[in-house]
């Protein structure tokens, strides 16, 4: 099972090309701070700016770096079926431990296309696979009910769910049942998630202080309930100032103020708002990350 914090990581990018030794240091201190696994080319990572090149690469070198230390989860999807495929392919060639795939972005499919599409996915890739649900950046919502039925499927083994619904998480968990990984999609819904029953978080907040989102699932399931408050409440303005734009706009400029990457990013994402990165440069004063 596929638990705890894992980290949606960025792809640091220096010149207009990845920045493949600020990629392997982001990596190894994420393992060093106590995250619990690393998702390469997600939303986070830039995924849909990368190259199928770069794309690739960036799953390889996350694999290395891992060095099974903890599980890498590529991200894999696309509103192609057909491309869907040959990156999952991928990612199992290169050693991925699973997939994060996307629900199908622009073309809506339906229900049953949905069911179709990760079917036709795990039917060809034994590679466990995570669905990522998350209507605001696809246009479609899939529904508990498709959600169970893929999951009666060997190799479709979670889901991060970003609906924003607690709702539909607490559906998804009883539905699914015991064995199924639901994995929150939203940084400040994980302690919520956890208390429904809940596996962990695929974070972006965890790029940033990943000792914290560690130790607030960790003390969770440790059952210091008071411990996992503090933190949460403690994360909360920086999750906040995280998402005062797109994603990942904010992370990568917060790393870029930690002096971790270089200040890039690939259009159509663009430099903050100077209100914005002045608001997010004091969440990260009061934090102590930064002078």
């Amino acid at each position: 099972m596929f638990q705890g914090a894992i980290v949606a990581i960025v792809t640091p990018f220096r010149n207009g090309k990845v920045d493949e030794e600020a990629l392997r240091r982001l990596i190894e201190e994420q393992i060093v701070a106590g995250t619990d696994g690393i998702v390469p080319c997600g939303t986070t990572g830039e995924s849909t700016t990368l190259s199928h090149e770069e794309h690739d690469r960036v799953i390889e070198i996350t694999v290395d770096a891992a060095k099974k230390r903890v599980p890498v989860i590529a991200g894999t999807g696309s509103n192609s079926t057909a491309e869907a495929l040959r990156l999952t392919k991928h990612a199992m060639k290169a050693g991925a431990d699973a997939a994060l795939v996307v629900c199908p972005y622009y073309n809506k499919p339906t229900q049953e296309g949905l069911f179709l599409h990760y079917k036709a996915i795990a039917d060809e890739v034994p590679i466990p696979i995570i669905i990522y649900n998350i209507q605001g950046r696809t246009g479609v919502n899939m529904s508990t009910e498709t959600l169970a039925r893929l999951a009666d499927i060997p190799n479709i083994v979670g889901v991060k769910e970003a609906s924003g619904s607690l709702k539909q998480m607490s559906d998804a968990i009883r539905l699914c049942g015991p064995d199924f990984s639901v994995l929150s999609g939203d940084d400040i819904f994980t302690l919520g998630l956890l208390a429904l029953g809940g596996h962990g978080v695929i974070s972006v907040i965890s790029n940033v202080v990943p000792q914290d989102m560690a130790a607030m699932v960790d003390a969770f399931t440790a059952g210091d309930l008071a411990k996992a408050r503090v933190l949460h409440h403690r994360m909360s303005p920086l999750i906040d100032a995280l998402f005062i734009e797109t994603n990942p706009i904010p992370v990568k400029t917060a790393l870029a103020m930690m002096g971790k990457i270089d200040y890039e990013l690939r259009l159509p994402l663009c430099r903050m708002a100077e209100k914005n990165e002045a608001a997010l440069r004091k969440a990260m004063q009061d934090y102590g990350l930064i002078g």
